[in-house]
């Protein structure tokens, strides 16, 4: 394909992309399956990638996440992004409308849902998405173009080249995107965000927009900010016009002249909310005509032409009639509140998480008690309090594993408790994921998606049985083939050789984290004397105090732990650990060896370098520092002298060793 052809290509690509991402983002209305619609973008990257001149700003692949940003850009905003005044009962919307017709006469309001997410500033110059940005504190924000661009729903090029246009939106995360990022941060053993709202909020301020494709924001947008070439006299004509130009715009705006059909609108809202696949907090009712408003005029905090009703969480009584108490992917016994249906935000809902024992004590709760309950940010079930007690003992958490029946444990400063069993069948998947992650195992290929099928179909119950898979059980799987599954097991059998201190992080001891892992390996030198020695004598190690020794010591009590250990030595996991370094007189210099030493065998030099602080490399780069070279050097020698890189000989290297 040459350049002209590449060029005609992507712009065919390009309308069919964002044509089909316009009908499913915005208009929630497909017309071909996600497998087309990928093959499609895989199309077009390929050109891009063999074309990389021909890439614009309005590419569809910058969708996918660009280069990771050091920080986030001031951004003075030219028109203020000022908040609304909240009113929390109908008197005062009515008190609302009162003010608004001393003022002016006959006015008409638009009411719309409030969306419970973050409010950014969209900017375009000839039809271009060119700037995005937070609202920071209404003056000036952040600028997060490289992060809005991932949200499918934002236009990057718009149906008409306005001069300029400025926009203002909420981002949001929809329900089914909060549901899984909860999940995925749950199985990560991350803290989960509270609610949608600081999801999205999170998730936009990330440094790498490739973090922040992966959330699955969405946005409404809901006002012209400032234009040229827009001639619009209301906000209704302006919102309908947003949506021609390709926004996706607020999903209803009521437009009325009677205050009380202006309630009934906030009311229909509120009922519904339950049904929405997003969050919202309330309802806006604004004046719709830009000449009232300017007449209008604001107070020092908010515009006097609109105000926010905001809906009070809906709080319920009902019966706990049990509470069943599951180990979750961390090891946690969580205890989830099970109670009589009851009817909360538009949804039925009859299940609570109950955090742990603290939580259980501090309200008094007992199987049998009339509980009060609501849903945080209209998402979450939550247990408020008791109303009436029953008479029966607070919930006691068991002291043994519901799951796997090991004894539970409860670590100094800690509110929950534990299980430590690597084999509990509620933590397989957890432990799987964390055992082949890059910083444990490192096991390239076997991610999530393939460990979920392996422990599906009953090949894998814990981390010593990924070393018994072969290819055929590798092949069968979906979406593998015979090439991958042998990478696969290329990538198993190439982890056996990691050093210890991957093995004592990937078994996932709880607060152990790699700087633990390699200090534990420095200080035993071996799996057997982790297991034989004295725990306690890491009290003089740097960083170790109770907490780490303690959860140390309750995982090598587990026999089930130590079976597994022996298990992976069995099938020829390294169990010994590098020798830690005597010194750092070579520290960061690295070394590679070639041909035949006159005294050291090359184990021994490798040694010799390593108690010093310095790295031996298998070949020669701009990297290396110095090249070792004894008798039959061969092309390594030769490759050192075309990119001038010091050679030395054995006598050099035990004199620098010295």
């Amino acid at each position: 394909m040459d350049l002209q052809s590449a060029r005609q290509e992507i712009e065919n690509l390009k309308q069919i992309i964002e044509y089909h991402s316009y009908k499913y983002y915005t208009l929630d209305d497909p017309e071909i399956d996600d497998f087309e619609f990928d093959k499609l973008m895989h199309k077009l990257i390929d050109i891009e990638q063999k074309f990389p001149e021909l890439v614009t700003p309005d590419s569809p692949t910058h969708r996918v996440g660009g280069d990771i940003m050091n920080s986030f850009e001031p951004v003075e905003h030219a028109v203020q992004m000022g908040s609304l005044q909240d009113v929390f009962s109908y008197d005062e919307v009515l008190d609302f409308d009162e003010r608004v017709r001393e003022t002016i006469s006959s006015p008409k309001y638009i009411v719309e849902p409030k969306i419970d997410g973050l409010s950014v500033a969209l900017e375009y110059r000839n039809g271009m998405f060119v700037r995005g940005s937070t609202r920071g504190d209404g003056f000036v924000g952040e600028d997060v173009t490289e992060n809005l661009k991932t949200i499918k729903s934002i236009p990057l090029k718009l149906k008409e080249s306005i001069p300029y246009v400025e926009v203002r939106g909420e981002v949001y995360m929809p329900t089914n995107s909060f549901e899984k990022v909860v999940a995925q941060q749950e199985l990560n053993e991350e803290k989960p965000f509270k609610n949608p709202r600081n999801a999205a909020a999170g998730s936009l301020r990330q440094k790498d927009p490739k973090v922040t494709a992966k959330r699955g924001l969405d946005i409404f947008v809901f006002n012209l900010q400032s234009s040229e070439g827009i001639q619009v006299d209301n906000h209704k004509k302006s919102l309908d016009y947003l949506n021609e130009l390709g926004f996706k715009v607020s999903p209803s705006y009521f437009e009325t002249d009677n205050i009380q059909d202006a309630i009934n609108e906030i009311k229909r809202i509120g009922e519904q909310r339950g049904s929405f696949s997003f969050d919202i907090d309330g309802a806006v009712i604004k004046v719709n005509d830009f000449s009232q408003r300017e007449q209008l005029g604001t107070t020092a905090k908010f515009p006097k032409w609109a105000v926010a009703f905001k809906y009070p969480p809906e709080e319920k009584t009902t019966v706990l009639k049990e509470i069943e108490v599951k180990v979750g992917r961390t090891g946690a016994l969580t205890p989830t509140a099970i109670f009589e249906p009851i009817q909360l935000a538009g949804t039925t809902v009859s299940r609570a998480v109950l955090h742990n024992q603290d939580f259980i004590n501090e309200k008094q709760i007992a199987i049998g008690d009339k509980i009060i309950v609501r849903k945080a940010g209209d998402i979450i079930p939550e247990v408020v309090s008791v109303a009436q007690h029953c008479g029966n003992e607070v919930f006691s958490i068991p002291d043994i594993c519901p799951s796997c029946g090991s004894k539970v444990v409860k670590e100094d400063g800690a509110v929950a408790v534990y299980c430590k069993n690597i084999e509990c069948p509620a933590q397989l998947l957890r432990n799987l994921i964390h055992f082949a992650s890059r910083n444990a195992m490192d096991i390239d290929g076997l991610g999530p998606a393939i460990l979920e099928q392996l422990v599906a179909k009953d090949l894998v119950h814990s981390p010593a049985d990924l070393y018994t898979l072969t290819n055929e059980q590798i092949e069968n799987l979906e979406r593998m083939g015979k090439k991958s599954a042998k990478n696969v097991i290329s990538s198993i059998d190439k982890s056996k050789k990691q050093d210890l201190s991957r093995v004592i992080y990937a078994l996932g001891i709880r607060n152990i984290g790699e700087k633990n892992a390699v200090q534990i390996s420095e200080h035993f030198g071996s799996m057997e004397n982790i297991i034989k020695g004295d725990i306690k004598s890491l009290e003089n190690v740097d960083g170790f105090g109770s907490v780490l020794i303690d959860s140390i010591e309750n995982f090598f009590a587990d026999e089930k732990n130590i079976t597994q250990i022996k298990r992976l030595e069995d099938y020829g996991v390294n169990m010994e650990g590098q020798k830690k370094a005597k010194s750092d007189k070579l520290f960061g210099k690295t070394f590679v060896l070639t041909g035949t030493l006159p005294n050291l065998k090359r184990a021994q030099a490798q040694s010799m370098i390593e108690e010093q602080g310095g790295k031996v490399s298998g070949s020669v780069s701009k990297k290396t520092s110095y090249v070792v070279a004894g008798e039959d050097a061969g092309s390594k020698l030769d490759k050192a002298n075309q990119l001038n890189i010091p050679v030395i000989t054995e006598s050099k290297l035990i004199e620098m060793c010295k």
